[in-house]
């Protein structure tokens, strides 16, 4: 049965941003708990976390088509389906056409992304809220100080959090990440949004570069959204305290860190608990809300973004920057 997406589908309005219309991942709709539906205009991507049937899929498409006749009527509907749960991602055209490049938007950003390909499409969307908080923080700061914020991203991926960064006024963003791939399309979503300046893209491994990242410090804002699990690069559960105990040493005093934990085995204490032991001289601030589609029935196993502020004493200036693993795999 998969009745609960046949029904957000049935709802659904014309998106203009990429974003999630359906997220059974977080057991709110038992009957279609192995399904998500995402839009990256114009562009749908149907994803199925177990074995999906012909029929499933068919009564899936013949929704999808009405309500895009109801919406978007004389335009041609385009979707993929994505096989997950499988060991691999396994991902066919089932209508239309997907455009070559594709840029999508989100609140006024341009982003590049590739949905025919593998797993992450090059815009996390359950990270939108957390942009968001990251624009909102640096406009504050630009507002309150007179000054652009300095930031640090690690794990910049496809350098999301640096574009909006950037728009919001922030004057440096160090962009780390040990995917060459990713951080070539991070530049180019740079110059997609205009941003032709104020950004460094530093293809490195972050844990063998912590002498060239404290040296481009103090940073008023670090940003990390590391994989919960890339064998050979970062595991949560043992990599995560190497960059909680540098924290302290890469703000300036009241700089803020944006930490995010996609791993549904651990909860906000998890981070809470190593960063009381770790690094005491920040204090939780907030848990950032996720987008209400990506809602769970425990929002302990959801996407955890937790700010943190410093109030410790300033830490020593340096001059330059550098590094970091990658994405960390779509909800």
């Amino acid at each position: 049965m998969t009745q609960s997406l046949l029904d957000a589908i049935a709802a659904m309005p014309l998106h203009g941003d990429a974003q999630r219309i359906f997220h059974g991942r977080g057991d709110r709709f038992p009957d279609s708990r192995a399904w998500t539906l995402d839009v990256f205009p114009p562009v749908f991507v149907l994803t199925c976390f177990a074995p999906a049937s012909g029929e499933d899929l068919a009564r899936i498409g013949t929704a999808l088509q009405a309500r895009w006749q109801q919406i978007a009527p004389g335009q041609p509907l385009n979707w993929v389906f994505q096989q997950r749960g499988t060991g691999r991602a396994d991902t066919r055209l089932m209508a239309g056409n997907v455009p070559e490049p594709q840029v999508v938007t989100e609140d006024g950003a341009r982003y590049r992304v590739n949905v025919p390909q593998g797993q992450n499409h090059g815009l996390f969307l359950d990270m939108a809220a957390g942009r968001r908080w990251v624009r909102a923080h640096v406009a504050a700061h630009r507002a309150r100080t007179g000054q652009g914020a300095r930031v640090l991203n690690l794990f910049a991926y496809t350098c999301a959090f640096s574009v909006v960064a950037l728009q919001a006024g922030a004057r440096q963003v160090v962009n780390i990440d040990m995917a060459r791939g990713a951080m070539a399309t991070g530049q180019h979503n740079h110059r997609l949004n205009g941003l032709d300046g104020g950004a460094a893209f530093l293809v490195h491994d972050l844990f063998s570069s912590w002498g060239k990242v404290t040296r481009g410090g103090p940073y008023d804002l670090v940003i990390a959204d590391p994989p919960s699990y890339q064998k050979g690069s970062f595991v949560a559960t043992k990599d995560y305290a190497r960059v909680l105990r540098r924290l302290p040493g890469l703000l300036a005093p009241g700089g803020h860190a944006l930490l995010c934990l996609n791993a549904p085995e651990l909860g906000t204490e998890f981070l809470r608990e190593q960063m009381r032991a770790l690094a005491p001289s920040l204090a939780l601030v907030e848990r950032v809300a996720n987008p209400a589609v990506f809602a769970d029935v425990d929002e302990e196993r959801s996407l955890k973004v937790l700010a943190f502020r410093c109030t410790g004493a300033a830490p020593q200036s340096g001059g330059t920057s550098p590094s970091s693993p990658s994405a960390r795999g779509n909800p």
